[in-house]
C-alpha cells in the first residue's frame, strides 16, 4: 500500500476514537459555562493562588491551622513530604469519593487540586515563620484572605473543590450540609492532630469566622449568568 493512503487509512481511524475520549470526557466533567469564560477563569486562578497563599499564612503563624491542613501537616510531620504536596494527594483521594456519589469534577475542581498544595509548598519555601507579635497579625489577616479566596474561586462557578463537592455530595442524600460539613471537619482534625498537625488559636478562630465569611463573600463574588432576552409579547 503506498505511504500516503497508509496515513490517510491511519487518520481516519483515529477520528472515531478521539470523539469517544472527547464525549467520555465530557460525561465525566461538568461543563463549563458559555459567558464571561475569561473573567471566570482569571477569578478562579486569584481564588485558588490566594488561597493558597492564605493556606501558608496559616502554617506561617504557628497558632494553629484549618481543620484539612491540620491533617496535612500531621502526613507531612510523619513522611517528610511537604504539607502542600500532601494537600495535592488528598485532594485526589477525595476525588475518588465523588464517583459513589456521582458527582462530576468541573474544571475548577481540577485546579484546586493542583494549584492551592502547589502555592503553598512555594510560599512556605520562600518566606520564613513568623516570630513574636507578627503571628498575631498573620493569623487574622491569613483567615480573612481565605474567606475572599473561597468566595472568589467559588464565584467563577467553575466547580467546588475536592472537598465542597464531598461535602455537597453527602449533603445530597437527604444529610444537612451543616452537620455533613462539622462531621467531616471533625474527623479530619482529630486525625490530624493525633498525628503531629497544631491545633490552637488559628484553628478555632477559623472555625468561627470562616463561615460568615464565605456567607457574605460567595454572593457577593458570584458570577450571574447573564438576564435571558426579554420575551417579545404580541398583541391582536
Amino acid at each position: 500500500m503506498p505511504i500516503y493512503s497508509s496515513l490517510v487509512s491511519f487518520e481516519h481511524a483515529e477520528v472515531p476514537r478521539f470523539k469517544w475520549w472527547r464525549h467520555v470526557l465530557s460525561g465525566m466533567i461538568a461543563p463549563v459555562p458559555q459567558d464571561r469564560r475569561t473573567r471566570r477563569a482569571i477569578q478562579l486562578l486569584t481564588g485558588l493562588v490566594l488561597y493558597g497563599v492564605s493556606d501558608s499564612m496559616l502554617v506561617i503563624a504557628r497558632l494553629g491551622l484549618d481543620p484539612w491542613d491540620v491533617l496535612n501537616q500531621g502526613l507531612s510531620r510523619q513522611t517528610g513530604i511537604p504539607i502542600g504536596t500532601w494537600a495535592i494527594l488528598l485532594g485526589l483521594v477525595v476525588l475518588t469519593l465523588w464517583i459513589p456519589l456521582r458527582q462530576r469534577p468541573g474544571l475548577g475542581t481540577l485546579a484546586n487540586v493542583a494549584l492551592i498544595g502547589s502555592t503553598m509548598d512555594l510560599v512556605l519555601w520562600l518566606v520564613p515563620h513568623a516570630h513574636g507579635d507578627s503571628r498575631w497579625i498573620v493569623m487574622p489577616l491569613a483567615v480573612a484572605l481565605n474567606g475572599l479566596a473561597t468566595g472568589l474561586y467559588i464565584g467563577a462557578t467553575l466547580g467546588p473543590g475536592p472537598r465542597d463537592g464531598l461535602m455537597l455530595g453527602i449533603a445530597a442524600r437527604g444529610h444537612s450540609i451543616r452537620v455533613t460539613r462539622t462531621s467531616i471537619e471533625a474527623v479530619v482534625l482529630i486525625v490530624g492532630w493525633l498525628l503531629g498537625g497544631q491545633v490552637g488559636f488559628g484553628t478555632l478562630t477559623y472555625a468561627i469566622a470562616i463561615g460568615p465569611l464565605v456567607h457574605l463573600l460567595i454572593p457577593l463574588l458570584r458570577i450571574k449568568p447573564p438576564p435571558s432576552a426579554p420575551q417579545q409579547t404580541t398583541t391582536d
